[in-house]
C-alpha cells in the first residue's frame, strides 16, 4: 500500500486569524492587535468583546510567526522553588495573563537556597531563551534586572523552599470575618481545626481566630488538627465529645472542612442545623458538596495576574501597573453555616 493510501484525508483545521476575531468582536483588527500587545487604554466593554471573541473562536496567536518577525522568543519563565502536585493560585493567574497577552510560559523549578536560585536565574536570563522572569520565591537581594541582562524580572517571593506560603500570601485576617459571621448567627462556642503549623498561613489563621474569639467575648473549645488533610478534619469531628457544646467549626482549609462535614454526618449530626462549618480557599468542590461550603476566598490568582501584567509591561517598555499590597478577598456564605441551634 502506498503512503498516499494511509495518509489521512481529513481537512486540516485552518488557523483563526486576527481579522476573524475583529469581525466577531465588531472592532477593527488594529484594536485587537493593540489588545494582544497589552497596550492598554481600551474601554472595558471593548476588552470584554475581544476576549469573548477569542474564547468563542479559540484563537491562538501565531507565536512562531511573531518570533520570526520580531526576533523575540515570546516566552516567559515562572520560577518555583520546587515542583509538586500543588500549583499555587498565583501561578494559575500569572499563566492565564501571559497566555492572554500572547506569551508562552516555561515553568522552572530551582531547588536550593536563595543565593543558588539567584545565580541560576541570572544564567537563565542571560540565555536569551526567555524575555522575562516571574519568581514566586525569594532570590536573595536580586530585586531588579541584573546589569547586562536584557530580560526583566519581577520577584513576588511569597513561597519558601518547600512551597509554603509566606508574607502577604499567608495573611490570616479573614479568619476574623469568619468568626464574626458565625457570631452574628448566634454561635458562642467554637472549634478550630488547624492546618500544618509549619506553614505561616496556618499559624496566622490560628492566631487571628484566637484574637477574634477573645475580642468578641466568645469561647473556644479548643484547637485540633495540624495537617491539611481531609482525614484530619474527619478525625476532629469524630473525636469531638458529644457534650462539648461546640456549635461551629472553623477549618483552616476547605479540604479539612470536607472531612469535618463528613465526620459530623457519620455521627448523625446535621450541618448546619446542629453544627455549622466554615472552610478556607473556595475550592471548586465547595460549590458542589452537600451542603455547599461557606468559605474564604483570598484572591491569590489576582496577585499572580497583576504580577505577570507588571512583568509584561516591563518587557514591552511600558509603565508597569502598581500591585496592591493588601490581599483582596471575601467571605462566601453558603449552606454549611446557619443559625446556632437553640
Amino acid at each position: 500500500m502506498s503512503d498516499e493510501g494511509t495518509r489521512s484525508t481529513a481537512p486540516r483545521r485552518k488557523r483563526v486569524t486576527i481579522m476573524e476575531v475583529a469581525g466577531r468582536a465588531g472592532v477593527s483588527h488594529q484594536t485587537v492587535s493593540r489588545y494582544l500587545r497589552f497596550n492598554g487604554g481600551l474601554k472595558p466593554v471593548t476588552v470584554e468583546k475581544i476576549e469573548t471573541a477569542i474564547r468563542e473562536l479559540d484563537y491562538k496567536p501565531d507565536l512562531i510567526a511573531r518570533s520570526m518577525r520580531t526576533g523575540r522568543s515570546n516566552r516567559i519563565a515562572i520560577v518555583l522553588p520546587e515542583l509538586t502536585y500543588y500549583l499555587p493560585m498565583p501561578f494559575q493567574g500569572a499563566t492565564a495573563a501571559a497566555h492572554e497577552a500572547g506569551y508562552e510560559v516555561d515553568v522552572v523549578s530551582l531547588e536550593g537556597d536563595e543565593e543558588r536560585r539567584r545565580q541560576r536565574v541570572i544564567t537563565l536570563m542571560d540565555s536569551e531563551r526567555v524575555e522575562g522572569v516571574l519568581s514566586l520565591t525569594p532570590l536573595g537581594d536580586m530585586l531588579e534586572t541584573p546589569t547586562g541582562s536584557s530580560a526583566p524580572i519581577v520577584v513576588v517571593g511569597q513561597y519558601d523552599d518547600k512551597m509554603r506560603s509566606t508574607g502577604a500570601f499567608a495573611d490570616g485576617a479573614f479568619a476574623a470575618e469568619v468568626i464574626q459571621h458565625l457570631a452574628n448567627l448566634g454561635h458562642r462556642r467554637f472549634l478550630h481545626v488547624a492546618g500544618d503549623q509549619r506553614w505561616a498561613s496556618a499559624r496566622n489563621r490560628l492566631l487571628v481566630y484566637q484574637e477574634a474569639i477573645t475580642s468578641l467575648g466568645l469561647e473556644s473549645y479548643g484547637v485540633v488538627g495540624g495537617q491539611w488533610t481531609t482525614e484530619s478534619g474527619y478525625n476532629a469531628a469524630r473525636d469531638l465529645p458529644a457534650n462539648s457544646g461546640v456549635t461551629a467549626v472553623f477549618a483552616a482549609k476547605d479540604t479539612i472542612a470536607f472531612g469535618v462535614i463528613r465526620g459530623l454526618q457519620d455521627r448523625g449530626l446535621r450541618v448546619p442545623d446542629d453544627v455549622s462549618v466554615v472552610g478556607w480557599d473556595n475550592d471548586e468542590f465547595a460549590r458542589f458538596c452537600a451542603p455547599t461550603l461557606t468559605t474564604v476566598e483570598d484572591n491569590l490568582g489576582l496577585i499572580g495576574r497583576q504580577s505577570m501584567l507588571q512583568l509584561i509591561a516591563l518587557i514591552e517598555g511600558k509603565e508597569p501597573p502598581q500591585i496592591p499590597q493588601e490581599i483582596i478577598g471575601r467571605l462566601i456564605p453558603r449552606a454549611s453555616s446557619g443559625p446556632a441551634p437553640h
